[in-house]
């Protein structure tokens, strides 16, 4: 079992995006200390944190001065180089381990997991050499998505393709980053996530289902609770849960799920905080961000009750001038701001949350923003 880390400690954090800022802040409440390797200079995470350390993720110095800085270490970016996450595990307190990055990292490790532990995914076929799109091809057939095994987000490192010349247009260029995974498409109806946290004392729980709205393959809007019957609330938890005890989760977990006819098909992991529970700030009894430090410092987990429906719409840079403009008539509206310098089309600024006696309120006053 796990030391519990006494506030007051000093949690460093791999990462200083706006997840790791937001957990900082829920940190901070809780009494502890930050320290972020980031190596983008004032990043989001380094305006709210008390030891910055700017480098590259692989930089072995870099990851000695976060230990020695460090009581405990977690991360709010995934992609993190195996050497250093290794050598991070044998030197400090780092309660999520190497594991679960290792299957999440890569598109068909992760796969092969979920499978092995008899949740469904859309069916997939590996590519590593032009050779194998006519195998893939015919094993998975058209329309697919084909994926970089590594990295990609927001649809990016990812192509639709619709028959075979396609495929092999799509496969000459991303085969460039590494191999590749082919994946059938799924005609979902909806999509969820439900983001599950287990902590180093092996309690487990969930937020309620986000129902998820995506604009050109970034999420847009995140709606709690999710517009699907209870049966299928309760199966996707379910499903969650048992991934988290089958991948012996310690921390957070986001499940990307679709839904058709009450059926559920798993489609990706994030072993972090995510997106679709920011949400979770303002309508949740313990935040997605409370209940990670919670799981990481041997805390009992937080009740993850939801107060009212909640819709939270992320703001990209194309948004921020008149997201701004709009701040007068924001009222009814919580808005996050990430603290990123350069407002760049298609980026991640900030969010906004709106709470209301049923989702269709919430929805209005977004709604009424883009309005004015």
């Amino acid at each position: 079992m796990s030391q519990f880390i006494v506030p007051g400690s000093t949690i460093g954090i791999i990462g200083g995006g706006q997840l790791g800022r937001m957990m900082a802040l829920s940190a901070r409440q809780m009494g502890y200390r930050i320290a972020v390797l980031e190596p983008t200079h004032d990043s989001p995470c380094a305006q709210v944190a008390d030891v910055v350390i700017e480098a590259a993720y692989d930089d072995l110095e870099a990851a000695k001065a976060l230990v020695e800085a460090s009581d405990v270490i977690t991360y709010e970016f995934e992609n993190i180089d195996e050497a250093t996450a290794q050598w991070i595990s044998e030197k400090c307190e780092f309660p999520q381990g190497y594991d679960l990055l290792k299957v999440t990292q890569h598109r068909l490790y992760e796969k092969d997991k979920i499978s092995s532990l008899g949740v469904e995914v859309a069916p997939y076929a590996a590519i590593y050499k032009e050779e194998d799109v006519a195998e893939a091809a015919e094993k998975i057939g058209f329309p697919a998505v084909l994926k970089t095994c590594r990295g990609g987000y927001d649809g990016k490192g990812q192509a639709v393709v619709k028959n075979e010349q396609e495929l092999k247009q799509a496969v000459s260029q991303l085969l460039k980053q590494g191999e590749l995974v082919l994946e059938g498409w799924v005609p979902f109806q909806c999509e969820i996530s439900v983001i599950v946290t287990r902590s180093t004392q092996g309690e487990t729980k969930t937020l309620p289902v986000a129902e998820n709205i995506h604009r050109n393959n970034i999420l847009h809007q995140s709606i709690v609770p999710a517009r699907i019957k209870q049966e299928t609330q309760d199966l996707a938890r379910s499903i969650a849960m048992t991934l988290a005890d089958g991948l012996e989760l310690i921390g957070t977990l986001a499940v990307e799920m679709f839904v058709k006819d009450g059926k559920i098909v798993v489609n990706e992991l994030a072993p972090r905080p995510h997106n679709s529970g920011h949400y979770s700030i303002e309508a949740c009894e313990t935040s997605q961000f409370e209940q990670h430090i919670r799981a990481i410092c041997g805390w009992p987990l937080g009740e993850t009750t939801l107060h009212s429906p909640v819709v939270m719409e992320n703001v990209l840079g194309e948004h921020v001038d008149p997201m701004l403009k709009a701040v007068p008539l924001m009222s009814g509206v919580k808005l996050h701001l990430y603290g990123k310098k350069e407002a760049v089309e298609k980026r991640k600024m900030g969010h906004m949350t709106a709470l209301g006696k049923t989702v269709e309120e919430a929805l209005g006053k977004l709604n009424a923003l883009h309005k004015n």
